[in-house]
């Protein structure tokens, strides 16, 4: 099968190294050197890569910045190709290229295949690619909430699909729960809104305004408190344009205009200009006739009754009432009414609705019990093949009478769910506390790793851990930083031999300290300081034949050109050879 493979690195400015690459194979590589030499900085640099927090500290002093890249081999159609396609990267011949820069204010920029993209793309790369484990990991394995994760991903979808559902069903609870808190603890300003908006209802529904009345009744007030003006204006308007029967001699528009016309009718045949003046004098005379009829009806129409006056007022006042409450203009009055008959609807609905969500919540919290139940069966059973598969690893790494086992339990909860006929706390991912429990040696009592694990045993616990979920959730890449620490002697050897195993399947690169782990890799790297303090570009460098020897030797006794560590160091070379 062909997996992602991490082929090399290189770091600029980044901590003690100046500039120096990282080539790795596909196998089992370890990182040595001298303490302090900058080992962890190949840590630091994949967890740039992979979308770790950038921290300025980390840029070399005087550097304007830190680059790390990255250039792994991946298979075409994995999914960390398919996502990196679509950010825009480009693959160079099956080859994904990383980089990452941190500059010494603290900002940072990651770029995928040529494309710069945000860094939270390198984290969901990650995920897919490689697994980091240091000593924060083996701190992290004692929260009950990891172990609880560690036994869930082990599980697979024996716990992920009822997991998925319990988790809508809880999400659905809490939704459900809140609407109810706000109705309830809030019914006395619901019910006071509600007073408020039946009294505006009330009064609008009283005066019962139509649409655009405000507008009409203003026209028609403004026309009855002139009525007297506007009647004597139109007769006198209506004499000029057709004359007054009072006045026979008088002279108006009208006549003028008639007497204009019968002046060019009898010429008008000699010119076809006069002719279209004369036209349009006629069209005049027209127009002045029909105006003139219209002012006379006007007149007559008119409406000078002041107790009509005094209606519109009144009408107006009532109106006015309205729009000082309520809106602007009666078209606001309305559109207040309609939404506010919309909000009081609801706000009288409230009690059927506090009775519509205490039955849903009830028959969520039902569902969950039910659920809770389903996943914590679920658990138990995958709690029992993940402990009997990291007992069996831990045999294989010098604790071979150690025992690992799970205790899931519930918390009594009156407020919780019903699981089994008790009342048990519940949260989002259920209602069980998982915790991983060792008993190292025959007779002793299983107890929390936390309390009952050296920090040599949890690395060889995390170390078991990581290996069983190798077969079964398996990632490409594994990184561990010391995972030997507090560890020595044989089960050093044996964490050696089982690193080597797990190379077999995956890439492995193991940052150490102990001979015997270094022995059984595939490569061996060294990284060394100058003179200066500072790592460059040949203080990182792959040690063969009698380097490799040497470094071995140093690793062992802190001395290369010791004969009897020279010695042990090709034994260990050759029990490591012959095991594989």
């Amino acid at each position: 099968m062909v997996v992602s493979v991490l082929e090399e690195m290189r770091i600029r400015s980044l901590g003690v190294i100046d500039d120096a690459v990282v080539e790795l194979s596909p196998g089992f590589t370890a990182v040595t050197g001298e303490t302090g030499a900058g080992k962890t900085m190949v840590v630091t640099s994949l967890g740039l890569l992979l979308g770790g927090r950038a921290d300025a500290a980390l840029v070399r002093i005087g550097a304007r910045n830190a680059v790390v890249e990255g250039r792994i081999a991946v298979p075409e159609g994995s999914p960390a190709v398919v996502r990196a396609e679509e950010a825009g990267a480009e693959l160079d011949e099956g080859t994904l290229l990383v980089s990452r820069t941190v500059s010494a204010e603290g900002r940072s920029r990651a770029h995928l295949g040529g494309r710069s993209v945000p860094v939270g793309l390198l984290a969901e790369l990650a995920d897919d690619l490689v697994a980091v484990h240091g000593q924060s990991d083996q701190q992290g394995l004692l929260k009950l909430s990891r172990q609880r994760q560690a036994l869930d991903r082990y599980a697979g979808y024996a716990v992920a699909v009822p997991l998925g559902t319990y988790a809508e069903a809880y999400k659905r609870l809490r939704a459900v729960t809140a609407e109810l808190e706000e109705i309830t603890t809030r019914a006395r300003e619901r019910a006071q809104e509600a007073d408020m908006l039946r009294f505006g209802l009330e009064e609008i529904a009283a005066v019962e305004p139509r649409a655009g009345e405000d507008t009409e009744l203003a026209e028609e007030a403004e026309r009855l408190g002139h009525a007297e003006a506007l009647a004597s204006a139109a007769a006198v308007a209506h004499a000029a344009l057709a004359g007054n029967p009072e006045d026979p001699e008088g002279v108006d528009a009208g006549t003028l205009v008639a007497g204009a016309q019968r002046a060019l009718e009898a010429v008008r045949a000699h010119d076809p200009t006069l002719a279209a003046l004369t036209d349009r004098i006629g069209e005049i005379g027209i127009l002045l006739r029909d105006v003139a009829g219209e002012l006379a009806g006007y007149a007559d129409d008119l409406d000078a009754d002041p107790l009509r006056l005094a209606a519109v007022e009144e009408r107006r006042a009532a109106l006015n009432a309205l729009t000082r409450k309520y809106g602007e203009n009666v078209a606001e009055v309305l559109a207040w009414a309609e939404r506010s008959a919309a909000r009081l609807t609801a706000l009288e609905g409230d009690d059927e609705r506090i009775g519509e969500l205490t039955a849903e919540r009830d028959a969520l919290r039902a569902e969950l019990g039910s659920l809770a139940q389903e996943l914590s069966e679920a658990r138990a059973e995958a709690a029992e093949r993940f402990a009997a598969a990291v007992t069996e690893e831990l045999a294989s790494l010098a604790m071979p009478h150690a025992r690992v086992s799970f205790d899931i339990r519930q918390t009594e909860d009156p407020d919780g769910v019903e699981v089994n006929g008790r009342t048990v706390a519940y949260g989002p991912s259920g209602v069980d506390e998982v915790e991983l429990l060792l008993a190292p040696h025959p007779g002793a009592p299983p107890r929390p790793i936390a309390k009952g694990a050296s920090g040599g045993e949890l690395s060889r616990v995390m170390l078991a851990v990581e290996v069983v979920f190798a077969g079964t959730d398996p990632v490409p890449t594994y990184l561990f930083d010391e995972v030997d620490a507090g560890v020595g002697g044989k089960a050093a050897v044996e964490i050696g031999r089982r690193l080597a195993r797990l190379a077999r399947k995956a890439q492995v690169v193991v940052v150490t300290h102990l001979p015997q782990v270094a022995a059984f890799a595939d490569r061996q790297l060294l990284v060394e300081k100058t003179s200066d303090g500072s790592v460059t570009r040949s203080g990182v460098k792959v040690l063969e034949g009698e380097d490799r020897v040497r470094e071995l030797s140093r690793m062992l006794a802190g001395q290369e050109d010791s004969e009897t560590a020279r010695a042990h160091a090709e034994e260990l070379l050759a029990a490591a050879r012959a095991d594989a």
